[in-house]
């Protein structure tokens, strides 16, 4: 897809993944919207990147507030990308603890209303901006990327609500393009392992703890790498409807 006078809406676009797919797609030549709830870091951003990027602050189980990022996408030019790779709560305690504590409704809840439900939110909500569009010459109107984790094909212990939650994405991934391909929108998911980004607040630590783990290279993830597979995907039009691990051959055990 030729990314000159189109604009693309990044979910998270302040955070790790986010921030390193907002570069690539405006070395691309796109026009970008960082949507996210850090407005300090999305400012900054937006700021660095000049006129071609702006910031709207984003919370992606709010329909209003992922209306207005659209709206201010579509206002820069006609939206053929959406990269959904905001954060949320990280995957905390088995079921039944140790300790014979169950694991709050609540809680799991909240972790797949977040990474699941706003995850379509703004599926839907691009989707439909984009069947507004003028077919390019292949055809295609636009793509959306979602971001799942190898966790949703194999969660470790512990991992029940972040496993389920990005399980949800993997799943919803299909029917998404094929209910879209009558449109021309390809649906895509990015599913990474384990990736050196500011989650990890001692780089150091976390790659003695998680590198030597990945079977090839014997490293953490750069959050460009997974930008620079964004990327592919938006330029690919044959890509559509799958899943790619972006993980190094890594597989989760139990624990």
């Amino acid at each position: 897809m030729d990314l000159s006078n189109a604009s693309a809406l990044v979910t998270g676009g302040a955070g790790g993944f986010g921030e390193a797919t907002v570069r690539r797609l405006v070395d691309g030549g796109a026009k970008v919207v960082i949507a996210d709830l850090a407005a300090d870091k999305g400012k900054k951003l937006a700021e660095e990147l000049g006129d071609s990027v702006r910031f709207v602050e984003t919370d992606v189980l709010s329909e209003e507030s992922v209306a207005a990022a659209v709206a201010a996408a579509t206002e820069l030019a006609p939206l053929r990308v959406a990269v959904i790779v905001h954060g949320g709560p990280a995957a905390g305690k088995r079921i039944i603890g140790r300790d014979g504590a169950r694991y709050p409704l609540a809680t799991f809840r909240r972790t797949v209303e977040v990474f699941l439900t706003g995850t379509f939110n703004v599926l839907s909500q691009a989707a439909e901006a984009m069947a507004a569009n003028e077919p390019l010459d292949s055809g295609q109107r636009g793509v959306i990327i979602s971001t799942a984790s190898i966790a949703g094909f194999e969660g470790q212990a512990g991992q029940s609500d972040y496993s389920a939650a990005k399980g949800g994405v993997i799943g919803l991934n299909l029917t998404a393009a094929r209910d879209l391909a009558p449109l021309g929108i390809r649906t895509m998911v990015i599913a990474p392992g384990t990736f050196l980004t500011p989650a990890y607040p001692d780089p150091v630590q976390a790659e003695a703890h998680f590198g030597p783990t990945v079977p090839n290279p014997k490293r953490m993830g750069r959050p460009d790498e997974y930008a620079q597979l964004a990327l592919q995907i938006v330029q690919n039009d044959y890509l559509n409807g799958e899943t790619i691990r972006i993980d190094g051959a890594l597989r989760f055990g139990p624990k």
